[in-house]
């Protein structure tokens, strides 16, 4: 059954209740605001040397398509772990979390062989100003997923040791703490996934607009 009484529900100012007031939550916002400014700039930066130099354009690999649909499938992931967390569903929680781990290990897998796909094309890093932001804007995503991952497995880890019985597990869904992190987590986990849709996307239209030219 979902809980209706978790700690601190009905106070305005409780930390945990309020987005805006816990530190834990005043540091996401800054770095997600930090990364979304970077690779917004990395962005116009990119647009400015086109349009400057006359860039050729660099296609989007195929599999970095297939690449939004494993994260896509991440994202869903979290959204299951956060239902099942609501609910004490245990095993189905620590199931969507090893889901969500072995998805986001994929997508960096796949992201490793469109890359390679890129070098059998020729298409270097320092082959054309156009190749090496393609490289560097993937490569910045590829590392804030690896960055992600050590929280992901730690709260995997950790709520397979505390929820084995009945009691230490009421403990664990009833922590506010717990509630807290979780949000958090997913909060980032769609950030990341915004931001690689952003990418595909921008990289797409960019290498259309110049075929059209």
């Amino acid at each position: 059954m979902e809980k209706t009484n978790r700690p601190g529900k009905g106070n305005p100012y409780n930390e945990y209740d309020n987005f805006a007031f816990h530190p834990s939550n005043v540091f996401l916002v800054l770095l997600l605001v930090g990364l979304g400014a970077l690779f917004l700039s990395l962005s116009a930066a990119f647009v400015y040397n086109r349009m400057q130099n006359g860039l050729p354009p660099v296609r989007v690999p195929v599999l970095f398509l297939f690449n939004t649909l494993i994260l896509l499938g991440s994202s869903w992931c979290m959204e299951w772990a956060n239902r099942c967390y609501k609910k004490d569903r245990s095993a189905a929680f620590q199931q969507a979390l090893l889901l969500a781990m072995g998805l986001s290990l994929l997508f960096l897998f796949a992201q490793t062989i469109g890359w390679r796909s890129l070098l059998h094309q020729n298409i270097w890093i320092n082959s054309s100003n156009a190749a090496s932001y393609l490289y560097l804007v993937s490569g910045l995503h590829f590392l804030h997923v690896i960055g992600g991952l050590p929280f992901l497995l730690k709260f995997y880890a950790y709520a397979r040791i505390h929820t084995k019985d009945p009691v230490n597990a009421l403990v664990y869904f009833s922590d506010p703490e717990k509630a807290l992190r979780l949000r958090l987590l997913r909060i980032y986990w769609h950030f990341l996934d915004a931001l690689w849709i952003y990418l595909v996307v921008f990289f797409f239209i960019n290498s259309m607009i110049r075929q059209a030219g």
